[in-house]
Parts: C-alpha cells; structure tokens; sequence
C-alpha cells in the first residue's frame, strides 16, 4: 500500500516501521536476493517467501541442527514462508492471487528463468499493473554477457575488483567479503525504495534490472576516475590507499593497527608521536604526492617507530594525540567488541529448530520509524497456511491445496533433542 501523507505511529501512539504495509514477495536465493529482501524486511515490510518444494536453496552455508544451512537462517530473517508448486495450475493460481495484494516482486533468477515460469514482469504486471518487479541477475537482462551464469566472484573479477586486491606483485585476489553480492542486494532495495516512490506519484509499478557486474562496476569510484584522469590502469596496493598516504595497516610489536594520517595535521601529529617529528619535512615524506611517491620508503620509517610498543598501547597512543588509528579485528573478536554491543549490532532470536540463535543487528537506526527483528528465518512453508487464509481461501480449499501437492505446509517444528 501507499501512504499519502507520513503514519509513523499507530492509533495508540506506538512506533510503526518505515514500510509497515508493503508487501514484497521474494522469489529468491543464495545472496544477493534475499541480502535484498531482507534489508526491507528489517524495516517492517511483510516479505513473503515464495518456495518451490525443492530445499537446495536452503542448504546453502555452514551446516546447523536442522535441515537449513546458517547463511540461510541469516539472510531470511523476518520472512515468512509460503511453498508452492508453480508446476501446478491450482498452486500457479495461489501464487498469482498473492501477487494481485502484493507491493514488490523479487527474483534473482537467470535471465529466462521467470519467462519460463509464466511469471515474468509482463505477466505479473497483467494482474497487478502496480507492482515494482526487480530482477538482480549475474550481468543483467541485457548486453552480450546476459545468458551467462553470475557468480559474486566471476563479477569480482570481470568488473577490476580483483585486479586491484592483495599485494602488488601477488596474484588475483578476491575481496574477503562477497562485495558484489552484497551491492546487488544493497542496490536492489535502493531501487525498489525509489521506484516505490514514484509509483507514489504515478500510481504505476516498474520494472528494475540490476546485477552483480554492475553492482561491482558502480563501486570501482576511484579506479575508473583514475583511469579516465590519468590514462593509468591502476593495481592492488595491499591495505594502502591509491589517494593517501598514510593510510593503511602498519606492523607494532604484536601485530598490525590501521592508521589514516591523510591530512597535513594529521601527518604533523603522527610523525611528533612516533618521535621523529624531522619526518614531517623529510623531502621524501613533506607532501601527501611525496609520501604516495615514495610509499615503499614511508612504510618502514613508520614501522620502526611502531615496532617498540603493542598494538592496543599505540592505537590509545595515537587516539589521544588526534592521529585516525584501530586496531585489526578478527570476526570473533570484532561480533564481541564493545562498540559492536553498544550499537545493537549483535542480537538474538527463538528459532523453533535451532533454539536461541544470534544474528546481526540493523546497521540503519531511524529514530521516527525504526526498523525491528521480529522472527528468526522460516521454516519451509511455515506460513503457507496463513497467507492463504489471509488471500480468502476457506479451510476446505487450503485443505484439498495441501493433499494434491499445490501448496506446501510445515507440521509444527520440534527442536531436536541434544545429546
């Protein structure tokens, strides 16, 4: 639904999420679909996800107590579950009933894949001309690349990603995250969010088309700039940046810190602390040009005034004489770090199967119209029954839907026992 004028709060005074009362049906797997999905989900929208009886999906990640995989219960929080047989003409039916109450359609299918299907932007939008309808595929729906399969790393690569990371003179490296993924997702729900508001305007639904090359070519900011300014193809620099110097990690006794002394003051400052203030007007090192110039000379001068105290008793050191420093966390220790507590970045949910499972927190803190975790990840056509009821379906119909294999159902979850 479309809200005319701003409805933060409810009829008793109670915060209401952003996108209370949008529905978005998500057709998708693995990441970047439902990295997508969920982010609007978070916000308060009622994402319904729509599964095949296939579990493949579901498997994805590192094994858990039950049939589906951690990167599933991570990535489809505050969703429900409704499993359909789309080969079925009375499950087909269901299917196109709920996209007539829907907001947003998801997939992130091959390009073909929904056409296939009869369920395509030009078919639903014959039954619901309001819908916003994205498709996130590997190289999009057009372009010599289309057919191809997407995978976050094939993007990494095609897209630069991976010419510019880890050392200079190492191999190919990919980022450490699936960054393209990611962005898909990210950009995905930025779209959806924008064409929502048009239709706002317009009263008309929209097709979205974008993919994990784009995604990874609409990051490389720096790089294309630098390309198209200085005609140079630029290549991976390890942790140091390609615009400032320094900038980047730097060895201590125990380990490494990150330091950003990227402007005049505070170069100033970083040179005084490690007690080599001359370094500041060295000809090598005067300049943020200089000091990129001669950045194979910077780093040990540096690393020799950082090699005599710890990694924690530096970046307090630094901290406190204003020069941008952290220390370099490992994920157990950055999910355990007290700023990652303070900011509400870790959290909890019940899950039927698995018990109490923790899961990251909502990175965006509205304060008007909050967003909020209010169920753990599905269970595989745990709320097929629900939804139907709620698209008017009596009990008789849900029930001859079931036994004929349109619709799926979960019977009621039993955690399992522990040994």
């Amino acid at each position: 639904m479309d809200y005319g004028t701003d409805h933060d709060q409810d009829d008793e005074g109670s915060t209401v999420p952003a996108l209370d009362g949008y529905r978005v049906l998500d057709m998708t797997q693995v990441l970047a679909g439902p990295y997508c999905t969920m982010s609007l989900a978070d916000m308060g929208a009622d994402v319904i996800k729509v599964e095949g009886p296939d579990r493949t999906s579901r498997r994805f990640g590192f094994a858990m107590t039950g049939e589906d995989g951690a990167a599933f219960l991570a990535l489809n929080r505050n969703k429900r579950s409704f499993t359909v047989d789309l080969k079925d003409a009375d499950g087909r039916r269901a299917l196109l009933a709920l996209v007539a109450t829907a907001d947003v359609f998801v997939e992130n299918y091959r390009p073909g894949v929904m056409t296939r299907l009869g369920i395509d932007f030009a078919a639903l939008r014959a039954v619901n001309p309001r819908l916003v309808y994205a498709s996130i595929s590997g190289f999009g729906q057009t372009g010599p690349y289309a057919e191809r399969p997407g995978y976050d790393i094939i993007a990494q690569g095609m897209s630069g990603i991976m010419s510019v990371t880890g050392a200079p003179g190492g191999p190919p490296m990919k980022a450490g995250l699936p960054v393209a993924d990611l962005a898909a997702g990210l950009i995905g729900a930025n779209a959806i969010l924008s064409a929502l508001l048009a239709r706002a305007r317009t009263g008309e639904g929209q097709y979205i088309d974008t993919s994990l090359f784009d995604a990874a070519m609409s990051m490389s900011v720096w790089e294309s700039a630098q390309v198209w300014a200085t005609g140079e193809v630029p290549g991976p620099l390890g942790s140091a940046h390609r615009g400032s110097a320094p900038y980047q990690a730097l060895r201590a006794a125990d380990g490494h810190l990150v330091v950003a002394a990227n402007k005049p003051h505070f170069w100033r400052n970083l040179c005084a602390v490690l007690g080599h203030p001359e370094l500041e007007h060295d000809p090598r090192f005067a300049t943020n040009a200089d000091r990129l110039r001669n950045l194979d000379q910077l780093v040990p001068e540096l690393e020799a005034g950082l090699a005599g105290r710890t990694v924690a008793d530096w970046v307090d050191t630094l901290l406190e004489a204003n020069v941008p420093a952290g220390p370099i966390l490992d994920y157990g220790q950055s999910l355990c770090d007290p700023h990652t507590v303070a900011r509400g970045m870790v959290q909890e949910l019940e899950h039927p199967v698995e018990g109490r499972i923790r899961t990251l927190g909502i990175p965006a803190k509205l304060g008007g119209t909050p967003g909020s975790l209010r169920r753990p990840a599905p269970l595989q056509g745990e709320h097929t029954v629900e939804v139907l009821r709620e698209l008017g379906y009596d009990q008789d119909r849900i029930d001859r839907l079931l036994a004929q294999g349109s619709v799926l159902s979960c019977p009621d979850p039993v955690a399992p026992e522990l040994p």
